[in-house]
């Protein structure tokens, strides 16, 4: 039984990395600034299990935050709070700056201090683990994979920060011995995804006969990894990965977002079909694209395969369609985010100077 601070954990990947781990019997603490990605409704099954535990809390202030690691004693920390959507970036860069740079230093450095103040057992133990993105290198053409030793190229501002936080990482590793580990990561899908992603997009657009938006020609090309399976990375890596190195995580599950956006149609079609018999994909637009929109991301997740024996679930058109029946069996959840400021509408054309 292992004791986890979670920062993030009221967001997506967070939520249900949170539930996996209880779900394991660890204690877990979850920190979160409950800013719009942020639901504790995607928590409501387990918010009063005696080894949860959640504190709102602002990583873009130190303000508590040493005292709440050295009041909860964890284990690791798994460090998932960023901005994280591409199209809000580029509209509105600097809550990405103060998110996924200066909290991410709030955190290591409260961190560091933490394990400064532990005894031994605790110190040789512990473990720092950042979750970062496959977005941080760039772009890829029509072949070839990202590895851990790919150079990083980011092109927008969120990839931008999360590659000055994956620096920082490192950084605290080297200078200050803090026992880190990096996760890079490829496109998540499945439960408790913020509307504003492409596949709940397409989901919601289908079930309100909307026009489903598809940016450009719809020839972006992602690897999809279901989220449980980065859940379960996540704890193989903090439990025996070596210390201070990188592990990529991906699915081997190359779509463009056209044949994804189809496919969740064609899975439409069959779980909720339309009454005159016209099929989901006949409300496919598209529009134009976004400012520099990379045009392939694929991992190569073969040294967490050999080191630390992990797996992905290779059934990806089955838990594509569990994650749509997921949508069709909780229109509670997402139309109480619908019913607030967030309304499916495009974001990413240009700078709102007024920030």
């Amino acid at each position: 039984m292992r004791r986890y601070v979670v920062t993030g954990g009221a967001g997506f990947i967070g939520s249900n990395l949170v539930r996996y781990l209880i779900g394991l019997g660890h204690h877990v603490l979850n920190i979160d600034a409950l800013t719009y990605a942020g639901n504790l409704q995607s928590l409501s099954d387990i918010q009063e299990h005696p080894s949860y535990r959640f504190v709102r809390l602002d990583l873009r202030s130190s303000d508590g935050l040493f005292d709440l690691l050295h009041g909860f004693q964890p284990d690791a920390v798994l460090h998932l709070a960023a901005e994280s959507h591409v199209d809000r970036s580029i509209e509105g860069p600097a809550p990405f700056i103060h998110t996924n740079i200066v909290g991410t230093f709030h955190l290591l450095h409260a961190s560091a201090r933490y394990l400064a103040q532990a005894d031994r057992s605790k110190a040789d133990a512990f473990r720092f683990l950042h979750v970062s993105t496959d977005e941080v290198f760039g772009t890829l053409g029509a072949t070839g994979l990202f590895s851990e030793r790919s150079p990083y190229d980011p092109r927008s501002p969120y990839s931008a920060t999360k590659a000055a936080s994956d620096h920082l990482v490192r950084a605290w590793h080297c200078t200050y011995g803090l026992p880190t580990l990096i996760t890079n990561c490829s496109n998540n899908y499945g439960p408790y995804q913020f509307p504003e992603k492409l596949i709940p997009t397409v989901i919601l657009k289908c079930l309100r006969r909307e026009s489903i938006p598809i940016y450009g020609q719809g020839d972006n090309v992602r690897d999809w990894l279901y989220v449980l399976d980065h859940c379960k990375a996540i704890e193989r890596i903090v439990e025996r990965g070596r210390i201070g190195e990188t592990y990529l995580v991906g699915g081997n599950n190359e779509m463009t977002n056209l044949a994804l956006a189809r496919k969740i149609c064609g899975i439409m079609d069959q779980l909720r079909p339309i009454a005159d018999g016209s099929r989901h994909d006949a409300l496919i637009t598209f529009v134009p694209d976004r400012p520099g929109h990379d045009h392939r991301y694929a991992v190569d997740a073969s040294k967490l395969k050999a080191e630390l024996d992990w797996q992905t679930d290779s059934n990806h058109h089955g838990l594509l369609k569990e994650t749509v029946q997921w949508y069709l069996d909780h229109q509670e959840w997402w139309q109480a985010i619908l019913s607030g400021q967030y309304s499916l509408e495009r974001q990413g054309l240009q700078l709102r100077w007024e920030e």
